[in-house]
């Protein structure tokens, strides 16, 4: 039969897909998003905007030791 490893390397490719498709989902700039049976709509200009935001006030200071 199978050995540990096998099931070892199957469960670590199956884990990094899934982190591969919500990254995906996460990354996009679509409204609505498909995959398979996953339905996701959300506000994009929102969430352009806190990251415009963010990037605005995440100026780094010099650090003083």
């Amino acid at each position: 039969m199978f050995s540990e490893i096998f099931y070892t390397g199957l469960y670590t490719a199956s884990m990094a897909f899934c982190l591969g498709v919500f990254s995906y989902l996460y990354k996009s700039k679509c409204k609505q998003v498909d995959i398979c049976c996953i339905k996701i709509i959300r506000d994009v200009e929102v969430e352009e905007k806190e990251l415009e935001l963010a990037s605005r006030t995440n100026t780094e200071t010099p650090r003083k030791f």
